[in-house]
């Protein structure tokens, strides 16, 4: 813990706190209510959806905590974010303190409390679940407190040691290599992550619209690791550029991959070469950081009226979404599950209908069809029942036998899923893949068969979350210090 962080069990301000109100009168509070762009304007422009709390509501709503001797939200975070104390740091007004306890775990505090999925982890373990009521609003309250800190000057920033002669590589600036990043900078060590793109933020970029996740908050969490001490190279490929050999003889102490899944999968059927059918990664990527569709940019996009997206987790509903922006009248999501089955985020399913997006539930496309010039114009759709649950736990889609429609389409974004990209794996003689074309790695420590190389993100999942992404960073830094200093 920093020495300028507030001891979060034992200053007298929080004893203070928890009896200036009772019980009761926190749990009667109702949760704040996110202020939001009216739907009618935001799908004609590009602008953040959700607008943030006010002072007042975020002061109010950080009442809501009952500061629970056991705290079970801690439990549900992957970065381990010390909730109770940010949130009575707010109550208290001290929204600076606020963000420096978010800082000490978090390398992207305003990014989390845009798109982790809160409902899924630390407030799906709030008491107020037990009681019957919502949640308190952790992700909104994070949010206020870590824009505090990206628009002030004077807010205190966490704590670096003093340097230790060590230096590491990450392959990759996504939310993995960022998390690693910051947690290596602060522990002395030398950090250079290296991003095959022009830009740095990884997946945060070119997979997240900027209504859902401005560009301007991510470049701000990167300059405050910038300011930090790490070093970013650009526009390099490890793998092609720079190979693993390379970096060991520059003097690099260990290498942290963090380079994601960026390789789309399809479905396999008829039809998927057909002109206007592409994946959600090259559409999204074209668009959100290529300036697809922005006065002065040349990056070409195909664009349609009758826009389908198929699949329905959240860069599925990034797509349609973007659809809408981008001049689709009728912006169409095809999911082969029920709504209720459906993986995105429910404020996201929540912002689409708002905005205008059909769904399309219990429909499986089996065969794309193309007019005279090879470009799609409409799908086959095989309808759907739910049978027993699968794996996932979800009930799986069984086709009603003769039940096929038609529909027209002058776009499809295919959004069924990522697979990691090979390159990095596959340069690195020794290291061991998974049948998946993953990084194998230890569970615990992320270390993979190879003693100076951990690996975290995507390209040892197959495909997750911002906040887990963060949570192996933070896991891989903690085993790789403790790995380096016993070598010393």
């Amino acid at each position: 813990m920093s020495k300028n962080t507030i001891s979060p069990r034992d200053a007298q301000w929080r004893e203070d706190l928890r009896k200036s109100m009772t019980a009761k009168e926190r749990t009667s509070i109702p949760r704040a209510k996110m202020n939001e762009l009216d739907p009618q304007y935001r799908v004609t422009c590009n602008e953040e959806v959700n607008q943030g709390l006010s002072a007042e509501q975020a002061q109010l709503e950080s009442r809501r905590c009952l500061d629970c001797p056991d705290p079970q939200c801690m439990q549900g975070c992957p970065v381990s974010i010390n909730i109770p104390g940010f949130i009575k740091n707010i109550e208290r007004g001290e929204i600076g303190q606020a963000a420096l306890v978010l800082k000490e775990t978090s390398a992207l505090p305003a990014v989390c409390g845009r798109v982790c999925p809160q409902e899924r982890q630390c407030e799906s373990k709030c008491i107020y679940n037990k009681m019957k009521k919502e949640p308190v609003a952790i992700g909104y309250l994070e949010r206020f407190a870590a824009d505090y800190l990206q628009h002030s000057t004077d807010a205190p920033q966490p704590a670096v040691e003093a340097p230790n002669g060590m230096k590491v590589a990450v392959a990759g600036s996504g939310p993995a290599g960022l998390s690693f990043a910051g947690d290596m900078i602060k522990k002395g060590y030398e950090v250079t992550v290296y991003e095959a793109l022009h830009e740095i933020g990884g997946v945060l970029k070119y997979g997240i619209p900027e209504f859902r996740l401005p560009n301007s908050v991510v470049d701000i969490e990167i300059n405050s690791l910038k300011e930090m001490g790490v070093k970013f190279i650009k526009n390099c490929v490890i793998g092609k550029t720079i190979s693993y050999d390379d970096l060991l003889n520059e003097g690099y102490d260990a290498m942290f991959i963090a380079s994601g899944a960026g390789l789309p999968r399809f479905m396999g059927i008829p039809g998927e070469n057909l002109i206007g059918v592409m994946s959600s990664n090259e559409y999204l990527t074209r668009i959100n950081l290529m300036g697809a569709g922005k006065p002065g940019w040349a990056t070409p996009v195909l664009t349609g009226k009758r826009v389908a997206v198929i699949g329905g987790g959240n860069t599925a509903m990034d797509s349609v979404r973007t659809a809408r922006r981008m001049g689709a009248s009728d912006a169409m999501i095809i999911y082969r599950r029920s709504l209720e089955e459906m993986p995105a985020r429910v404020e996201e399913v929540h912002h689409a209908q708002q905005e205008g997006v059909r769904f399309m539930t219990l429909h499986n496309p089996i065969e794309f069809l193309g007019d005279e010039n090879g470009r799609v114009r409409a799908m086959r759709l095989q309808k759907m029942e739910l049978g027993e649950p699968d794996e996932s736990g979800r009930r799986s889609p069984v086709a009603i036998p003769g039940a096929i429609e038609e529909v027209e389409a002058d776009v499809v974004i295919v959004s069924v899923g990522v697979s990691p990209n090979p390159l990095i794996p596959n340069s690195i003689d020794g290291l061991e893949i998974t049948r998946r074309g993953t990084i194998a790695v230890n569970d615990s420590t992320l270390q993979s068969s190879m003693p100076l190389l951990y690996a975290g993100g995507d390209i040892v999942r197959g495909g997750a979350t911002v906040i887990l992404a963060m949570g192996d960073g933070r896991r891989a830094a903690a085993a790789m210090d403790e790995m380096l200093k016993s070598r010393k």
